[in-house]
């Protein structure tokens, strides 16, 4: 959990190449430069004056990620080994690395399949190096690759082939946070003080916020952050507003929306971990405190949840939505009232 001031904002939203990632294991080859040989496996199939002979065929599992490339000179079969890797989307190649190799050899194989992507007019190569192959980072850098993005057990380093501009999307842009409304049928709020944070020991009422965690939707990470920080549970009913601001968590965006939820339980359990004091709280009191009435923000804030109450505003509801991409099901918020409005 990230250290909360009142905008604590979200994990970085995933990685453009994090779907194309799961390779299945009985895929998994790579490869190198390797002697020239006479003989042609059994199982290779035959392509042209090329062939591709799985390396698992061989006896020895030293190599169950390598590749080979045979091409024919003359009478001579040169096999080459090489990365293993899987086409992305936008003519590039995705290697996902498990097996143990030192740099040297890895060296040798990196340049050989560099050489063969650059024949197949490929674009940009990712490499997936998993933790317990950290000592082939240096290798790639050397090579010419450079980080993209990292997560607890694996770096993904990146190469652009081609002589143009590279256009390999940068790494995640924004963090994305949830601040809750939770309002009763007392038109009491529930608010927290915090033991960490911008707001330890100062006394100040919050609004229960939190981080979204990666692959979460809006909506449930704002009624999770409620029960984790409150033990209260609570229904999602809109995202009342959005703010963003730049170069904010180690330079990068966040996004942080404003949530109106119906509380469905009253008893209050703290989390003691990061939460001081929680109540229920008039919202007049909670709105009146001198610091929301000096932070423009949370001055912002406090106007669009009382006209909220009054019933002069309208947020936007979360309505599932299909992908025509995928089989993930997506939220789209809107302003329903809005909508009906003009279709009559």
């Amino acid at each position: 959990m990230l250290p909360k001031s009142l905008p604590k904002l979200s994990l970085l939203f995933s990685s453009p190449t994090k779907n194309l990632l799961h390779l299945p294991k009985s895929h998994r080859f790579i490869s190198s430069w390797k002697t020239t040989i006479t003989t042609t496996p059994p199982s290779a199939v035959k392509i042209g004056m090329k062939t591709r002979v799985p390396i698992r065929s061989m006896s020895t599992s030293k190599f169950s990620q390598l590749s080979v490339e045979e091409m024919t000179t003359g009478d001579q079969v040169q096999r080459l080994k090489l990365l293993t890797s899987t086409n992305d989307d936008h003519g590039g190649v995705i290697v996902e690395m498990d097996q143990p190799m030192d740099s040297t050899t890895f060296v040798s194989i990196l340049r050989a399949s560099i050489s063969h992507w650059k024949q197949l007019d490929k674009k940009g190569v990712w490499i997936k190096l998993p933790i317990h192959l950290v000592n082939l980072v240096e290798a790639l850098v050397k090579e010419g690759f450079w980080y993209h993005h990292a997560e607890p057990k694996y770096l993904m380093l990146v190469y652009w082939i081609p002589e143009t501009q590279n256009t390999i999307p940068a790494n995640a842009t924004h963090r994305v946070g949830v601040g809750a409304f939770v309002i009763n049928e007392k038109q009491e709020v529930l608010v927290v003080q915090e033991n960490s944070g911008h707001f330890q020991g100062t006394g100040v009422w919050k609004f229960p916020t939190g981080v979204v965690d990666q692959g979460e939707d809006i909506c449930v990470a704002a009624v999770r952050e409620v029960k984790e920080e409150t033990g209260v549970d609570s229904e999602f009913l809109e995202v009342l507003a959005f703010r963003q601001s730049h170069i904010s968590f180690f330079e990068k965006s966040d996004l942080f929306f404003v949530c109106m939820l119906r509380p469905l339980s009253s008893d209050i359990q703290l989390q003691k971990l990061e939460i001081e004091a929680a109540q229920w709280m008039p919202f007049e009191e909670y709105a009146a405190q001198p610091f929301a009435q000096k932070h423009g923000l949370l001055k912002y804030i406090n106007d669009i949840c009382l006209a909220k109450i009054g019933g002069g505003y309208s947020g936007y509801a979360p309505v599932p939505t299909p992908s025509n991409f995928s089989d993930q099901q997506s939220y789209l918020y809107l302003n329903a009232e809005a909508l009906k409005r003009s279709k009559l």
